[in-house]
C-alpha cells in the first residue's frame, strides 16, 4: 500500500525518489535501493538464461551459450537433456515470479494475488531443484565438490521453502518472512556463483594480471583438470587435433578403453584448445559455488537482525490472528517460541514499528478475551494508520 512519508524531505532528490518507492510501499529510501539491487541482478539472470529453454538450438545448438564441451553428457544421454530443461522451465520462472512476491504493495494490497503467486514460486522452485539434481553429476565436471556444493543449496532451498509454507499456515506471518527470504536469498546463489568464477578465471588464468605481485604469489603452479577423452574430443571437434594434443588418449581412439581420462591445463585466455577452457571453467565453479553460498547464508541473516521492526511489526499481527482462529496459546504455534503470555483477561498495549524502529507512542490496547478481541482487518489498519501519522 502506498506510504505516506512521516516528514517533509531534505532535499529535491529525496522528494523525487519518494515518488518512485513510495508508491511500491517502500518506506524508506534504502530499503528501496537493497531490493533494486537484489531483484535487479536476480530478474536480469533469468531473463538472460531464458533464450537456453530452446535447448537444441540456443543452447546446445551451432553457436549456443553452452561453454565448451558441456552439451557433449546433454547429447549423449537423453536423461541430463531431461534433467536441464524442467531445471530452467522452473528455477527461471519462479525467479522472475518471486521478484514480484517481495513488492511491498503486492504483499499488502493484492493478498489473494500474493498467495496464488506464492504457491506458483514454490512449485516451480520445486521443479527447478529436481532437475538440477539430476544434471549436477556432469555440470562443470560434476565432481564431489560441485556435488556437494549444489546439493546443500537445493536442500536449502527446499527446506526453507517447506518451513515458508509451514508458517504461514499456521499463520506464523514473521516466520513466513524469514524464511521466503532465506530461500530466494540462496536461490540467488546461481547469480553470484557466475561473478566468483569470472573473478577467480582472471586471476588464475588471464595474462593480463600477470604483472601483479598479488596475482604471481597466487600462481604458484599450473592447474589441470582430468577430462574423459569423449568430452575433450568433443570440446575440440575433431579427432586427430585431440590425439596431436592428447597422446594419451589413444586408448579411448582404439576402443580399448571407452572412459579413459587426460589432464588438461586449465586457461581462459589465449587457449591452445576449447578444452582448457572448459577445465578452467570446471576448476573453479565448486571453489564458487561453496563461496557463493556462504556469503548469501550469512547476508541473509544480517539483514534479518537488522530488520527487527518489521518482524516485530508481523509477529502482533500473526498473533491477533491466532487469537481470532480461537488457539489456546497463540503464542506457542509452528517452531514459534512464546512471544506473549497468554492469560485468559490479559490486555497489553501494542507499537507501531517502522524499518527505523518503534513509533514513540502506542496504537491501541487488546483485550486478550473473546468479547475484547478485534476484528484482524481492524487490527491491521489501525497498524498501518498510526504508522504513516507524521
Amino acid at each position: 500500500m502506498p506510504v505516506t512519508p512521516r516528514g517533509p524531505p531534505s532535499n529535491g532528490f529525496v522528494a523525487f525518489a519518494r515518488k518512485i518507492y513510495h508508491p511500491v510501499g517502500f518506506s524508506k529510501g534504502y530499503n528501496f535501493v537493497l531490493w533494486s539491487i537484489l531483484i535487479g541482478v536476480l530478474s536480469r539472470f533469468c531473463l538472460s538464461q531464458l533464450q537456453y529453454l530452446y535447448f537444441y538450438g540456443r543452447f546446445c545448438g551451432p553457436g549456443g551459450g553452452a561453454s565448451p564441451g558441456a552439451c557433449f553428457d546433454y547429447l549423449r544421454e537423453r536423461w541430463y537433456s531431461i534433467g536441464f530443461i524442467p531445471y530452467l522451465a522452473g528455477i527461471l520462472p519462479g525467479g522472475l515470479l518471486s521478484c514480484v512476491q517481495f513488492v511491498p504493495v503486492v504483499r499488502h494490497k493484492f493478498i489473494l494475488f500474493h498467495r496464488v503467486n506464492g504457491y506458483a514460486v514454490i512449485i516451480l522452485s520445486l521443479l527447478g531443484t529436481a532437475g538440477a539434481f539430476i544434471i549436477v553429476g556432469i555440470s562443470f565436471g560434476g565432481d564431489l565438490d560441485v556435488q556437494t556444493g549444489i546439493g546443500f543449496m537445493g536442500l536449502a532451498l527446499v527446506a526453507s521453502l517447506v518451513m515458508a509454507y509451514v508458517n504461514v499456515k499456521r499463520l506464523q506471518i514473521e516466520r513466513h518472512r524469514a524464511w521466503m527470504l532465506r530461500a530466494w536469498v540462496y536461490a540467488g546463489s546461481i547469480t553470484t556463483i557466475r561473478i566468483l568464477m569470472v573473478v577467480m578465471v582472471a586471476i588464475l588464468f588471464s595474462p593480463y594480471l600477470e604483472g601483479s605481485t598479488l596475482v604471481r604469489d597466487i600462481r604458484t603452479k599450473d592447474y589441470y583438470y582430468s577430462m574423459p577423452c569423449g568430452k575433450v574430443e568433443y570440446a575440440i571437434g575433431d579427432r586427430d587435433a585431440t590425439m596431436a594434443a592428447y597422446p594419451d588418449s589413444a586408448g579411448y581412439f582404439a576402443g580399448t578403453d571407452p572412459r579413459q581420462v587426460v589432464s588438461v591445463k586449465g586457461s581462459l585466455t589465449g587457449p591452445s584448445n576449447p578444452a582448457e577452457v572448459a577445465a578452467a571453467l570446471d576448476i573453479v565453479f565448486g571453489s564458487a559455488t561453496w563461496l557463493a553460498f556462504a556469503i548469501h547464508l550469512l547476508g541473509v541473516e544480517i539483514y534479518l537482525r537488522l530488520t527487527p521492526a518489521e518482524t516485530q511489526r508481523l509477529r502482533q499481527v500473526s498473533y491477533q490472528h491466532l487469537v481470532e482462529a480461537g488457539m489456546r496459546n497463540p503464542g506457542r504455534v509452528s517452531l514459534t517460541v512464546d512471544r506473549f503470555e497468554t492469560r485468559s483477561n490479559q490486555s497489553f498495549s501494542t507499537t507501531a514499528y517502522d524499518s527505523d524502529g518503534p513509533l514513540d507512542f502506542p496504537i491501541i490496547d487488546i483485550d486478550l478475551t473473546t468479547q475484547g478481541a478485534l476484528s484482524k482487518d481492524s487490527y491491521i489498519a489501525s497498524i498501518y494508520e498510526a504508522r504513516d501519522l507524521e
